[in-house]
Formats: structure tokens, C-alpha cells, sequence
């Protein structure tokens, strides 16, 4: 078991470094103005200097990754502890996203032809999709989850929205990463939008629906 830890805990490290190590390499490739942000359309909306891609895909990756392992040792309940490998695989899934991301992020930068939106709308929806399927092995905490008044203050409502929520995140990110079979990008946009609203409200007005009805049961 130890060693099957140690070998996903090696393997987060080195995805998490590999978009530092293609920065590098593409380094004298970049433009001196390299895009940061950008809009839905794919366009980019906001630029900085080289050294601040240097920053950013540090944070995104190797950040990311030693937050993620802060974070169950300052959760006040251990309940993330709890969670085990489960836990463990979720923060993997997480700096792959991250990496992948920044990845792509690199190779626009360098690309005449700039960002790919489709690309970006099935990473994201990958990562939905993922998280998803995971939210039901999360635990009541203060730091991942749909943590709502409701959800934190009843772990049966937790738990039940949770579940909820999962299906929705898995299913919305299914519906986002075939986004890109939409031609139209008015229309596209517009789903794109809405599926977030849903996935985000729905497991909040659920949470709220819940406790209210526990508080009843009582």
C-alpha cells in the first residue's frame, strides 16, 4: 500500500513539473508579450511579459499540488484524512487538469494560431466530469466540496447533496466536452453557461431544500 502511495505521490510530482520543463524548452520561442487570459470565444483578453508565464504555470502546477497536500493538515476535523487514497487520486486528477492547462497554455503562447477553444472546452469538461465522480468520497470539510451553511451544518444533508451534485458535474462535464460538435458559437457559449448555472444552483438550492426538511423531520 505504502509503495503504491509513494508511486501515485512520484507521478503527481512529475506531471506537475512537466509543464516547467516544456517552458523551458519552448522558452526562446515565445513572443516577449505572451496572453494570460482569455474570454470564452477562446480570444486572448490579457497579456504580461515572459517572466510572468514563469509564475504562473508554477503556481498552477507545483502550487496547486503543495496546497492540495496542506490542506489535510490543517483541516480542523481530519475528515480529508479519511478520504485516503481516494483523496490522493482526486489531487491527482486535479495537477493533471492544472498541467494539461498549462501545457496548452505554453503551446498558444508560442502557436500563431493562439488558443484552441474547443481544446479548452473538453479539458474543462473532463475535469467536471472527473470531480464529479468523486464527490461522493468526499467528506464533510471546509475546503473541497459544495460546502454551503446547509451542507456544513448536517452531514446527512452533505452527503445527499453530494450525491446529487456528483451526477450533475458528471453529466455536465460530459455535456461540455462535446461542446465543440456545436458549430454555432453564439449557441455554444449559451449551453456552455447555462450547464455551469445548473451544476452550480441546482446542488445549492438542493443543500437549502434538505436541511430545511430535515429541521421539519425533527
Amino acid at each position: 500500500m505504502k509503495k503504491a502511495k509513494l508511486s501515485t505521490e512520484l507521478i503527481t510530482w512529475a506531471i506537475a513539473l512537466i509543464p516547467l520543463v516544456y517552458l523551458w524548452i519552448m522558452w526562446e520561442q515565445l513572443p516577449e508579450r505572451v496572453p494570460v487570459h482569455f474570454n470564452l470565444q477562446g480570444e486572448a483578453n490579457g497579456w504580461a511579459s515572459k517572466p510572468w508565464l514563469v509564475g504562473i504555470t508554477l503556481f498552477t502546477t507545483v502550487g496547486i499540488n503543495l496546497i492540495m497536500l496542506l490542506i489535510p493538515a490543517i483541516d480542523p476535523k481530519r475528515r480529508i484524512e479519511g478520504m485516503g487514497d481516494k483523496y490522493v487520486n482526486l489531487r491527482l486528477i486535479l495537477v493533471l487538469f492544472m498541467s494539461a492547462l498549462s501545457l496548452f497554455i505554453v503551446h498558444s503562447a508560442a502557436s500563431e494560431n493562439g488558443l484552441n477553444h474547443n481544446i479548452m472546452l473538453v479539458l474543462i469538461g473532463t475535469l467536471f466530469a472527473a470531480l464529479g465522480n468523486y464527490f461522493q468520497a468526499v467528506k464533510p470539510n471546509y475546503f473541497i466540496g459544495i460546502r454551503t451553511p446547509w451542507t456544513l451544518e448536517s452531514e446527512n444533508v452533505w452527503r445527499k447533496t453530494h450525491r446529487v451534485g456528483g451526477r450533475l458535474w458528471l453529466i455536465g462535464g460530459i455535456l461540455m466536452a462535446l461542446l465543440p460538435l456545436i458549430s454555432d458559437n453564439a449557441l455554444r457559449e449559451t449551453i456552455f453557461l447555462s450547464i455551469v448555472a445548473v451544476i452550480v444552483v441546482i446542488p445549492v438550492l438542493y443543500s437549502f431544500l434538505e436541511f430545511k426538511r430535515e429541521q421539519v423531520a425533527r
